[in-house]
């Protein structure tokens, strides 16, 4: 296909790094010099470039609930719908029609950041520094992609199928910066590999801590290899790198104690001991009109009222607005922080567990269970969880990844692995104004659509159903 085709939403990030570049490449009398690896030091901080990542997936979810007139007829806006579209699993999300709100942002910031990646990935080998700094350097921004495609496959590519995984398709696998190569799909099989690739390669230069959870150390690349195995249903390997994570930060925020929760007595997500690697969702929170995430009475149910993550993460409607009804995520508005959805210490706890579970091992499933528990009820309240046999101890730990997972991505997730299990099986129902949608186990709208508007430009980029 001739180059001048090839537009590709990732071209925006290359724009804003080609104007930086170009200042770089003035031989200046300060401390940037051209060709210096500490220039990529600089870049690797500039967290906005690497953070952000896809806010989709809590809109299809079964822990968000929309129901109230109000919030409908507020969301019911060209500027809300992407939100309205993947709530209600809609085959296209961004229709073209609108130059503002074609684009998917959640595809352009994935693509936007693995080009920033690529470009220290590949000029770092001949940038003036030692060759210490650059493998650093390089690892950091092989985590960084990593993350990346992990995001971008769970979100537009099928579940991970060993027997389909060669020939479902990807998504494009950029590993150099260009502009005039194919952006065919590759396979969801390739895809992983190329994750795995990247963090393998990247842990023996990568610090054991950093200063800041923006930057990755080896716990952050034990932590994506872990949820990496565990959305290839590689229970064993997950738990493998889960127990390595864990052997570098095992920390857990005690909520036990906690009355309430403020900004000056909560981590902050740079530093919270919990986070492995901190990643935040695109648009930031979700505790304000008309976004603000009404969380279903399912998941209300499964937590329960005695539970300090229900007490301290969630509030009644009135707080929100006064025209809104049932019980709201709140924990960003509590803080002041938008949520981490990066790998953490109680995921890696509940990979050990869902590990033993898998092997039959209830007494250890739940073993790991209560040593995150402990931690999320006041002493009063706090009653250790049996399971009777590892079918039981499944369900009890993907219960538990509900309580301690609401609003932050991965319950999507969790859906797409387990809809062809039958202890998780279901076909979803929603209603949204006069209209009811179902979502079934076999549904197609499991994978987001590639949006339209990169599709018409790149004929090459194959659609999903």
């Amino acid at each position: 296909m001739n180059s001048k085709y090839k537009y590709f939403s990732l071209l925006i990030g290359m724009s804003v790094f080609c104007s930086c570049k170009k200042y770089v490449d003035i031989k200046t009398q300060g401390n940037l010099v051209p060709n210096q690896t500490i220039n990529y030091r600089y870049l690797l901080n500039a967290t906005s470039n690497f953070e952000t990542s896809s806010n989709l997936s809590d809109f299809a979810s079964d822990d968000l609930n929309i129901i109230d007139a109000a919030q409908i007829n507020s969301l019911n806006s060209l500027a809300y719908g992407y939100y309205v579209n993947t709530y209600t699993w809609q085959p296209v999300i961004y229709p073209v029609g609108n130059a503002s709100y074609e684009q998917d942002r959640n595809w352009n910031f994935m693509y936007s950041r693995i080009l920033y990646c690529n470009t220290i990935i590949n000029e770092l080998p001949a940038s003036n520094g030692t060759e210490a700094d650059k493998a650093e350097l390089s690892a950091e921004a092989l985590v960084h992609r990593a993350d990346a495609y992990l995001v971008l496959v769970n979100n537009y590519a099928k579940p991970y199928n060993a027997a389909t995984a060669a020939t479902d398709l990807g998504v494009p696998l950029l590993t150099a910066q260009t502009v005039s190569q194919k952006l065919n799909r590759a396979s969801v099989k390739t895809v992983y590999e190329q994750i795995i690739a990247d963090l393998t390669s990247a842990i023996p230069a990568l610090p054991t801590t950093q200063a800041y959870n923006t930057l990755p150390s080896k716990a952050s690349a034990y932590g994506e290899l872990a949820r990496c195995y565990l959305y290839m249903n590689d229970y064993t390997n997950a738990a493998r790198y889960a127990d390595l994570a864990l052997s570098l930060r095992s920390t857990l925020n005690d909520l036990s104690a906690i009355t309430t929760i403020t900004s000056t007595n909560y981590p902050k997500r740079i530093t919270d001991p919990e986070i492995l690697l901190s990643k935040t969702t695109l648009d930031g929170t979700l505790a304000y009109t008309p976004t603000a995430f009404r969380l279903g009475d399912e998941l209300l149910s499964i937590l329960g009222t005695t539970d300090q993550r229900y007490t301290l993460f969630t509030v009644p409607a009135s707080t929100i607005s006064a025209t809104y009804t049932g019980r709201y995520f709140y924990r960003e508005r509590a803080i002041g922080e938008t949520r981490n959805v990066g790998p953490s210490v109680p995921e890696m706890i509940l990979i050990k567990a869902e590990a033993f579970a898998r092997n039959g091992d209830a007494a250890n499933a739940m073993l790991w269970v209560n040593n995150l528990r402990i931690k999320r009820f006041k002493s009063a309240d706090y009653v250790a969880l049996t399971a009777s046999n590892g079918a039981d101890a499944l369900v009890k730990v993907i219960e538990e990844r509900r309580r301690e997972f609401f609003g932050r991505m991965l319950r999507w997730w969790d859906m797409r692995r387990l809809k062809n299990e039958v202890p998780f099986q279901r076909t979803y129902t929603r209603n949204y104004g006069a209209s009811t949608y179902t979502l079934a186990p076999n549904s197609d709208r499991y994978v987001f659509p590639i949006a339209e508007y990169l599709t018409n430009l790149n004929p090459e980029l194959e659609k999903n159903p």
